[in-house]
């Protein structure tokens, strides 16, 4: 495990392994860096990987108060670690962050998001505004769990899947994250793709779904119009728990080009 230390001071751990251009690696919503420890490890056959936990998670420290702004400083100290330029891949709400480095003129070669959870629905910056604010007074109360719990209904899991988790050796590692939570909220902002951010990003960039179409396909095909460029690319048989195996090749052969 190494360390690069972020513009505010804020130490941010992140494994390294492979060798080749490197790339940098966003996780999303409640995971540490060892969600995409198996994508790491794929992807390690032809890049130099840099699978980091973001600030307040796993082995990284946290500086309060947050801001967005802190998390693209963490990404661009990782992308200096790596010699100055790097290929950057977020998944899920990780997806957005990465998008936001991107807009923010970070030296990426070439950028891949997979599943940004965008809400287009009428009501979407409404749902947004509201599970942020519940989500924040959840969490001033000390509320770890049922701050957890929201986070999960609002992505669709049902209150028996709820109850189960908190049932499970994951849970309090799962609460530890809780706080981060709010964290990614942040990078959604007011749950649309940021249209004039998202027209500005000058790098190559991969938007992927899997196949399900539906409320992920619609975020993506408008980060796809929004972004100069953008490839768009449906990856079959894949949900939102995306199999490493299927998605490694796909990145490869995009960041390969």
């Amino acid at each position: 495990m190494h360390r690069v230390t972020a513009k505010d001071g804020t130490s941010i751990a992140f494994e390294r392994l492979g060798v080749g251009p490197a790339i940098v690696l966003v996780g999303g919503a409640a995971v540490d860096r060892s969600a995409n420890a198996q994508l790491a490890r794929e992807l390690a056959e032809r890049f130099t990987v840099y699978n980091y936990d973001r600030r307040g998670r796993g082995e990284s420290e946290d500086t309060l108060p947050y801001e967005v702004d802190r998390e693209i400083e963490d990404i661009a100290a990782l992308i200096a670690e790596a010699g100055g330029a790097a290929h950057l891949f977020g998944i899920s709400s990780g997806g957005a962050l990465a998008l936001e480095a991107a807009a923010a003129g970070l030296p990426i070669a070439r950028l891949a998001v997979y599943e940004v959870p965008y809400d287009l629905a009428p009501d979407g910056p409404k749902r947004a505004r509201e599970y942020a604010d519940r989500l924040r007074a959840l969490l001033a109360e000390g509320r770890r769990g049922d701050a957890l719990a929201l986070f999960m209904v609002t992505a669709g899991a049902t209150e028996e899947m709820v109850e189960q988790a908190r049932e499970s050796p994951a849970w309090p590692g799962l609460e530890a994250l809780a706080p981060t939570l709010a964290y990614d909220a942040a990078c959604l902002g007011d749950g649309r793709p940021p249209a004039d951010r998202l027209a500005g990003i000058a790098c190559p960039t991969l938007v992927a779904t899997g196949g399900g179409g539906g409320f992920f396909a619609l975020a993506a095909d408008a980060i796809a119009e929004l972004v100069p460029g953008a490839v768009r690319e449906t990856i079959e048989g894949q949900t939102h728990m995306v199999d490493p195996k299927a998605l490694a090749p796909v990145l490869t052969r995009f960041l390969g080009q």
